[in-house]
């Protein structure tokens, strides 16, 4: 499984990453295969079938919305966060859609929109789409969101294959331990070795291009979350803080900001918040490597650029590229997603990457970079994903904060260290994977456990 920078962090749309993102691109695969079948013109229905944790939750993420728009040709990297309310307002008023932005479709959202209660065996994020012309069922295709916005067909999930890509890399790793002798035998950093691979696909100045660009999404992210104030959608009423925080910081006065550990994590807490609360609005955001978790990588990073002397690009993309190291490991040997192993997945993972990230622009060795991944995922085990409402807010919006000054915690440690530790990356990861296999299935994504209950009875 080659696994590229570009594949973990994605410019989306808020709330979530499987729930969101993910429905948004199987449905405009879906599309698209009807074009190249050449079915657009036939197709008189089209139904929608949301199971598993898609179905539970599916609502409070935006899932349905999310599908609707992926029908109608939209992409999450590019289509309007915006655009999409008053669109599907406009379906419910016609009863039409607009099936790749051009063909008329009948559409009864009652009727063509169905959440069921019961899952698919591959992955609790499944969907079915199914199209029908004059003579009956055209085509249908099931899809499995499998978290960070990653999805995969029936065909996939059936043969094994989950992924297409058969890129040679030039140093192909699948475990911390294959990646740390890799750096030693050729003497690179970690974000050397994975410029290197991403050579295989890019050249290296668009590489360059490519991660500034993700750089310039998160903090357009995050000035978009201190700008914007209220009360979050969805029912719960829970209010946005960002930008009174930030007021709040910038009245303490530069002095005290640099000189204070607490006003320093205080920035940290604000540049997360402000992310976290933009994804739950439903707005535009960087995958990293998932919605749930995507204020964490760019708080430690920010944290970086605004207590450092002197930033540059080279930094910035030694970041990204250390962290994607330790998230392929997390994607290849356990899982990012809420559904499939709880929080643990998602918050972990993102502190573990950006622990790495960190580690390596402050000079870590290879040992000690890997050593600033396992105390951040370490520290996140047994993590569950219990959202109050199905709702990416409660707790998911704090926990972002709590984890981004956890990772940076991490960095430190390691950096004060020599890179030898008692427990290895591997067999976190191992250990993270087992206890998502374990977990109660209330305790992953569904709203039916945990927080999510508590919560109600409250």
């Amino acid at each position: 499984m080659a696994i590229s920078v570009f594949d973990l962090f994605k410019i989306g749309i808020g709330p979530s990453s499987s729930h969101t993102v993910g429905p948004m691109r199987a449905a405009a695969l879906f599309v698209q295969g009807l074009r190249e079948r050449g079915h657009l013109q036939q197709v008189r229905r089209v139904e929608v079938r949301l199971y598993g944790s898609l179905s539970a939750t599916g609502v409070g993420h935006g899932s349905d919305s999310a599908v609707i728009m992926g029908l109608m040709g939209d992409w999450p990297d590019a289509i309007d966060p915006a655009q999409i309310a008053p669109r599907i307002a406009a379906l419910h008023d016609s009863g039409c859609l607009l099936l790749d932005g051009h063909f008329e479709v009948p559409f009864e959202w009652q009727r063509d929109m169905l959440l069921l209660d019961e899952n698919l065996p591959y992955h609790p994020n499944a969907m079915t789409l199914i199209v029908e012309g004059d003579g009956g069922e055209l085509h249908r295709d099931t899809y499995y969101s499998v978290g960070g916005g990653f999805v995969v067909d029936a065909e996939q999930a059936a043969s094994g294959v989950l992924d297409q890509d058969r890129t040679e890399l030039p140093y192909d790793f699948s475990s911390a331990e294959e990646l740390l002798q890799l750096c030693k035998t050729h003497n690179l950093r970690v974000s050397e070795l994975m410029m290197a691979n991403e050579k295989a696909w890019r050249s290296e100045a668009e590489i360059r291009q490519g991660l500034m660009r993700l750089w310039k999404a998160m903090r357009d992210c995050v000035d978009n979350g201190l700008k914007h104030e209220g009360i979050l959608p969805g029912g719960l009423n829970v209010k946005r803080r960002a930008a009174k925080l930030h007021r709040s910081l910038q009245e303490l006065g530069k002095p005290n900001v640099i000189g204070s550990t607490l006003s320093g994590m205080e920035w940290v807490n604000l540049f997360a918040l402000a992310v976290n609360e933009e994804n739950a609005a439903g707005g535009r955001m960087v995958t990293a490597p998932t919605n749930g978790a995507a204020g964490i990588i760019p708080a430690v990073l920010h944290y970086f650029v605004r207590f450092s002397p002197a930033v540059t690009e080279a930094d910035v993309c030694e970041y990204f590229l250390a962290a994607a190291a330790i998230g392929i490991l997390c994607k290849k040997n356990a899982s990012i997603s809420g559904a499939e192993v709880g929080c643990q997945g998602e918050v972990g993972s993102a502190c573990a990457m950006a622990a790495a990230g960190l580690a390596e622009i402050l000079g870590a060795t290879p040992g000690q970079l890997e050593n600033a991944a396992e105390i951040g995922l370490e520290h996140n085990l047994g993590l569950t994903c219990d959202p109050v409402g199905g709702l990416v807010q409660v707790p998911c919006i704090e926990r972002n904060a709590i984890a981004a000054v956890k990772a940076i915690n991490a960095a430190q440690m390691a950096l004060r260290g020599d890179g030898e530790h008692f427990i290895s990356l591997d067999r976190v990861i191992r250990t993270m994977r087992d206890t998502g296999a374990d977990m109660h299935d209330k305790y992953k994504e569904t709203s039916r456990g945990g927080l999510a209950v508590s919560a109600i009875e409250c």
